[in-house]
């Protein structure tokens, strides 16, 4: 209605005297108002929707797995990698002689190994499936005489009576849960996939984000290498200590997010990490077989002349190495050694002695096997660097649920055994890095590695073992990846450990 013919109206009521009721038809008049022209959307109730009709899945893997997406590299059939039946509409039937991880240790061969034979030999014997290193280290120091070749060597004891026992124990449920053989801890950014799709599928928030298979970046290297361990030093990460009054941000509501576990400091992060570079434009078949060794000199020493055949990635152009990164395609024109103190110390001093900015020095590491009910004494600890231990404590801790058995699973086997690992530090630093000079006579970056004491306490309360330790003082060589600038008092780190002025290095 226009403005007028309220006017008009108005004026004709008015001489009416009818105040109040000429009030009451004009607003029925505006609220009637274009009535004879669509209604606005906005005023109309929208119908309900009708339920779209229940269409029927095609019959086979894709119609219930739309949402998987090969990459054009493994555009095979499901069956191909995973067995079971293809076009069949019945899930019973369609999964029988199913295998929900082909890329597991169990299966590569058979699923990966059928167009990657090559890589699947080098894999099984790569230190990333075997473990050696670490496993044998380890056992050693508890008094083992033999070395294991394989995680699954580990003995499994059905009774712990010796401290090598125990240790293998500890190996088994404690340290091996971010192997090949596990698909790791339930915290964000560590959960990953088995065998080969541990490096070469992407997950995210502890899920698959994907099926299209991808040399690794760094957020599957950490799915393993983080913690107080080399890997998160790449990145400048050091772990709160597990004592909720030492943990930052200090909170009274809700636990704030910990996608590797533990909340940590931010140091300083290499310098080839801050530059752009990834694990794998160095360290790139660590995860089958790796040859040559590489160094740092390997690249900072090259000279022009020689070719650059370490890496895939790196090129002589203009007398100048340069290195390619692998993730961002950006180009690096690697620096050469000039300082004098390379010639005069590099033959007898490791790198990272003058390059590295810090390193772990945890110690000692107390690990302690209860198979008590009694929780109480964990409610400030527990935080404990694993999900699985976590969740009991928390739920055991409630008072309200009935509580879980004392019992921890096999890293291995997935088994459960009577018993929890629980873990704490004598105490926890960065500051000065530990330098010794190793058995070769190359001064180097050590750390208390297997600074270890393991108890351990049974049901009814009796201590078998106590604070245990192995032989030697747990000092281990260690690269830390904290590279960055010597500065001027590099000689301070490493100058008592030199002969006398005026003899020379033996």
């Amino acid at each position: 209605m226009r403005f007028i013919d309220l006017a008009i109206l108005w004026y004709s009521v008015k001489n009416m005297n009818c105040y109040f009721a000429s009030l009451l038809f004009i607003l029925q008049l505006l609220c009637g108002c274009r009535a004879d022209e669509a209604a606005s959307p906005k005023s109309l109730k929208t119908p309900a929707t009708e339920p779209a009709p229940i269409t029927t899945r095609a019959p086979g893997c894709t119609g219930c797995h739309i949402e998987v997406k090969l990459d054009a590299a493994h555009a095979l059939p499901c069956t191909s990698c995973h067995g079971g039946l293809d076009n069949e509409g019945q899930i019973d039937t369609a999964h029988v002689g199913l295998i929900a991880k082909p890329g597991h240790p169990a299966h590569m061969g058979a699923a990966c190994g059928t167009c990657h034979p090559r890589q699947i030999t080098d894999a099984s014997h790569s230190l990333h499936f075997t473990l050696s290193k670490e496993i044998n280290a380890v056992r050693a120091h508890f008094g083992a005489q033999n070395r294991l070749a394989a995680p699954t060597d580990i003995p499994v004891a059905a009774s712990l009576t010796t401290p090598l026992a125990l240790a293998d124990d500890m190996l088994r449920r404690r340290c091996l849960r971010c192997h090949v053989y596990s698909p790791g801890d339930d915290y964000a950014a560590v959960t990953h996939g088995t065998g080969c799709s541990a490096c070469h599928l992407a997950f995210q928030g502890g899920k698959l984000q994907s099926h299209a298979f991808v040399a690794p970046i760094d957020q599957q290297c950490l799915s393993c290498h983080y913690g107080n361990y080399v890997g998160n030093d790449y990145y400048g990460r050091y772990e709160h200590d597990f004592h909720w009054e030492y943990r930052t941000p200090y909170t009274t509501g809700k636990t704030p997010s910990r996608p590797y576990g533990v909340e940590t400091h931010d140091l300083a992060a290499d310098i080839h990490q801050q530059r752009g570079l990834i694990c794998i434009d160095c360290h790139q078949d660590s995860g089958h077989n790796q040859s040559p060794a590489l160094t740092c000199a390997s690249c900072h020493d090259w000279q022009p002349g020689r070719p650059a055949l370490l890496l895939r990635n790196l090129q002589v152009r203009n007398n100048a190495l340069i290195l390619t990164s692998r993730q961002s395609g950006k180009e690096y024109t690697i620096p050469r050694m000039q300082h004098p103190a390379h010639r005069q110390y590099r033959q007898k001093i490791a790198c990272q002695v003058c390059h590295g900015q810090w390193s772990f020095n945890d110690a000692p590491t107390h690990l302690l096997l209860s198979k008590t009910d009694k929780y109480e004494p964990w409610e400030r600890l527990t935080v404990q660097a694993s999900s699985e231990i976590e969740s009991l404590l928390e739920h055991n801790l409630s008072g309200d649920k009935d509580e879980r058995p004392p019992t921890m699973r096999d890293g291995l086997t997935g088994e459960s055994h009577q018993g929890i690992w629980y873990q704490g530090f004598g105490q926890r630093r960065w500051e000065d890095m530990i330098v010794r000079k190793d058995t070769d006579g190359v001064i180097k970056v050590f750390r208390p590695l297997l600074d270890l004491r393991l108890s351990m306490v049974e049901a009814d309360g009796q201590v078998p073992f106590d604070s245990i330790k192995g032989t030697g003082a747990g000092l281990r060589p260690y690269t830390p990846h904290t590279t960055g600038h010597a500065g001027l008092f590099y000689l301070e780190r490493f100058k008592h450990l030199l002969p006398p002025e005026g003899k020379p290095i033996p």
